[in-house]
């Protein structure tokens, strides 16, 4: 049981790029018979976070403190750079109150991606440092998303911000909180004699997150205008700047070692789209959860791209870990 279900858990995480898509297109085109488990939503995307927080320890973030220009530098990148590049791009195509235009704000804002975890491990960056900025990134975005939305729209958004910041503490920092304290009250242990259940139930719980959150989104992609096709050229260029500028970004540290430089291109380029697309149906217009749900679909290719680059252009010398 337990070398079959992490092989499972292997071969997701390989052709992930593959099955996320797949999961997005079968609940749109199979939404009414989804749409009855939306309301589990949340607890299943909890239980993801708690997984991934169960390889980070408090000593992982005690370094993150002890040598903060990388995580500084990366959460600038991607929480005041990309969002400003966002706002730009979508004011130019859609106009400065479009709800494409929050979408695109929208997916640069929400916390740095779960599963750029396995692609810097895939490419010999550093798993322990990219671990430890999801934790804490994640633990901060109760603070972030409400803030920066409000910084960047105001009065031209109406939503409840404290129900926000209690989602996102529900359904992000707890289970970030737990999973924290599991790791150090078992040294780390726990992670390993769980995994055979833990690992692929967080697989599919991953890929159900986002199905779910297709069926509850189809109704109204089904009503879209040609303006889509511009949104689509809009995500594709906005998702590729944030892997470059992640990767350029990495030099404004001295010396910095090809695992950070390879560490920050994957954290500024991939975002947490299925908590993305939680917030935007919850809290959003449909048509602002349209950019999240193109990002799904685009953010991993994109990655298995950005991998093939980096291993012909910089390749690693030996595994750096």
């Amino acid at each position: 049981m337990g070398s079959w279900s992490l092989r499972f858990a292997t071969w997701f995480e390989k052709y992930m790029y593959i099955i996320i898509p797949f999961s997005l297109i079968i609940g749109m085109v199979f939404s009414e018979l989804f749409l009855p488990f939306i309301s589990l939503v949340p607890y299943l995307f909890g239980f993801v976070t708690f997984v991934m927080a169960l390889g980070c320890g408090l000593g992982h973030l005690k370094n993150v403190v002890l040598k903060p220009a990388p995580v500084l530098i990366t959460l600038l990148l991607a929480h005041v750079l990309t969002p400003l590049i966002a706002y730009a791009l979508g004011a130019t195509l859609f106009g400065t109150g479009s709800d494409y235009t929050v979408g695109l704000v929208l997916f640069t804002i929400i916390p740095l991606g779960v599963s750029s975890v396995l692609w810097v491990g895939m490419s010999y960056g550093s798993v322990p440092l990219m671990l430890a900025m999801v934790v804490l990134d994640s633990a901060l975005s109760p603070l972030v998303v409400p803030g920066l939305i409000e910084l960047f729209f105001g009065a031209d958004i109406k939503f409840d911000t404290a129900r926000l910041m209690e989602d996102l503490l529900l359904i992000i920092v707890v289970p970030t909180v737990l999973g924290v304290g599991i790791y150090e009250i078992s040294k780390g242990e726990f992670k390993a004699w769980s995994a055979p259940v833990t690992l692929p139930l967080s697989k599919i719980f991953f890929a159900a997150v986002v199905l779910l959150n297709a069926a509850a989104i189809a109704p109204h992609m089904r009503t879209l205008k040609a303006d889509v096709v511009l949104a689509t050229i809009a995500v594709v260029l906005l998702v590729a700047m944030c892997y470059g500028i992640g990767f350029v970004g990495s030099y404004l540290i001295r010396n910095v070692s090809r695992e950070i430089s390879i560490t920050m291109s994957y954290a500024t380029g991939m975002r947490n789209i299925s908590l993305g697309l939680v917030l935007a149906m919850g809290y959003f217009s449909p048509q602002a959860a349209i950019p999240v749900v193109l990002g799904i679909m685009i953010q991993q290719p994109i990655a298995t791209l950005h991998h093939a680059l980096l291993q012909r252009f910089f390749p690693a010398q030996r595994r750096e870990m």
